[in-house]
This record gives structure tokens, sequence and C-alpha cells, in this order.
């Protein structure tokens, strides 16, 4: 299960989200998840085994 939390964020940053989002067909929530993942990934934070984990639906 996924673990939910409360976001607040600027307007203009949320409606850019949007945009991109849609642009890449894709709910708000799920791209800031993916622009989250790629950035641990990018920075060495995320290791493979915390990914295979998420990807299996397990909690990480």
């Amino acid at each position: 299960m996924k673990k939910r939390f409360l976001l607040r964020l600027d307007p203009r940053v949320y409606d850019a989200l949007a945009k991109w989002a849609a642009d890449d067909l894709r709910s708000v929530n799920a791209q800031i998840e993916y622009l989250l993942k790629k950035a641990l990934k990018e920075e060495g934070r995320l290791t493979r085994n915390e990914e295979h984990k998420e990807t299996q639906g397990e909690d990480v």
C-alpha cells in the first residue's frame, strides 16, 4: 500500500505539473511520483532492492 500525505504546492507549480502530467498522459499524483523516483535513482538514493519492492506493490 502506498503512503498518503498532504503536499502543499504553489498554485503555479501545481499548474505546471498538471500540464506536464497531461502532456505525458499521467495524473498529477503519478507525475509527482515519477519525478521523485527519477530524482532518487539519479542521486543513488533508491536502491535496486527498494525499486523492486515498489514495483511489486510492497511498501518501501
